[in-house]
């Protein structure tokens, strides 16, 4: 079956009115995790939701599920979406482009009068940035079981509010239990968020697989002194030595060139004054490459160069392994019914790699999962002047409606 066409238009005029919410004077936004911003979001999605027939559920996490009955609702339902929490300084199009693209989906075929054998659910994710709460993808990886649920509630933001007790404050502690129901088969639109498909004129990437990615937290501790009396030669200045560390991180990336990446996003100093020696730094790593045994090549270096640092600096130095999302390769088929869409749509196409994460990660645990990539400015994202050609964006929602509608009328 051909998908229905969908609304370009419309799809352009719903981005818009959600960058309203949280928006940025720099024309991005900041919509953070459980803020009033993400509520007043998650509002006006479920408000889209209801209004196009489609009933919302809440788990227990505050995973949002709009469902569009099928013929058979006792079949598991095909999931399409991505999140609607951005970076502080995020863009418009990261991660609200899935959703949106998979209500456009729903609205379209509402508007052809096309039934579907099996349920079809929009979803919005709970916080995919992790830029308030760590670890990323929370909500996809609670929902899969990936995460405690208890153990996630329980997790506080750097000013101490827990997520438990945010997301009763905004109204979005649902009662669908965790982990959930796999479904037959889940699709996910982004921008590529890399600059590979605007390079090779292509509109639609269709994504094989995601690459690993590690986050690390060093920690280097010394001792507080005043910046008058106390002599360049009898400091232990943590800060010192976190910058020698971010050098050798740098290097570790370079080293597993051209595929690794290392990134140290966040730096937390104290006591963080002018005056005072630096006593105690945090420092916050990203590693990513797309092979398992490079990424951990890559983190086993950076404990070396802790310890070195530790033996040659007389600083307490450790670095903890905090989260891991393994290389993740997406289903054969799901991948061939995006190319499917794309070649149906007449669109210039390209295979790609993932240099993000994304909560088709753990999707990809439970069922079969597939991803749409379109092209970003400059390959520019977390970033206020992140930006998307409307037209780009039309088309690949118009790809996932077809790879969707493919999976949404399979009896098996």
């Amino acid at each position: 079956m051909t998908a229905p066409p969908i609304d370009g238009a419309r799809l352009a005029e719903s981005l818009a009115e959600m960058a309203r919410i949280g928006a940025t004077p720099k024309g991005g936004v900041r919509r953070l995790t459980l803020t009033e911003e993400d509520k007043r979001g998650r509002d006006r999605f479920a408000s889209w939701a209801e209004a196009a027939g489609c009933t919302v559920a809440i788990d227990a996490i505050g995973n949002m599920f709009a469902r569009r009955s099928g013929r058979d609702d006792s079949l598991a339902p095909v999931m399409v979406g991505s999140h609607l929490d951005s970076q502080p300084s995020g863009g418009k199009y990261d991660g609200v482009y899935g959703v949106l693209a998979g209500l456009e989906i729903l609205r379209c075929l509402n508007d052809a009068g096309v039934e579907t054998l099996r349920p079809i659910e929009a979803v919005s994710w709970t916080n995919e940035e992790g830029s308030r709460y760590a670890p990323a993808m929370m909500g996809s990886g609670v929902f899969i079981g990936a995460f405690a649920l208890d153990d996630i509630l329980a997790r506080a933001d750097a000013d101490g509010r827990g997520l438990g007790d945010e997301l009763r404050r905004i109204g979005y502690a649902g009662s669908r239990p965790c982990p959930g129901n796999p479904p037959h088969a889940y699709f996910e639109a982004h921008i590529e968020q890399g600059p590979v498909l605007e390079a090779e004129a292509k509109t639609i990437g269709v994504v094989q697989g995601i690459q690993g990615i590690r986050w690390l937290d060093c920690r280097l501790t010394g001792t507080d002194a005043h910046a008058g009396p106390t002599p360049m030669g009898a400091r232990r200045d943590a800060l010192l030595g976190a910058a020698r560390l971010i050098g050798d991180i740098n290097r570790i990336a370079l080293d597993h060139a051209p595929d690794g990446r290392c990134t140290v996003g966040e730096v937390r100093v104290r006591p963080n004054s002018r005056n005072v020696v630096p006593g105690a730094v945090d420092v916050m790593v990203d590693m990513r490459h797309p092979d398992a045994v490079n990424l951990a090549q890559m983190a086993g270096e950076l404990q070396k160069e802790v310890a070195a640092l530790a033996r040659d600096t007389g600083l307490e130095a450790e670095a903890e392994d905090i989260w891991y999302s393994p290389p993740t390769a997406f289903d054969p088929d799901c991948v061939a019914a995006v190319r499917r869409g794309a070649e149906a749509l007449g669109a210039p196409h390209m295979d790609i790699t993932s240099g993000a994460g994304h909560d088709a990660k753990y999707l990809a645990d439970v069922c079969p999962t597939a991803m749409v990539f379109v092209p970003c400015r400059d390959g520019l994202s977390h970033n206020e002047e992140e930006h998307a050609e409307p037209a780009d964006l039309a088309g690949g929602c118009q790809v996932l409606a077809h790879a969707v509608l493919e999976k949404a009328n399979e009896s098996d």
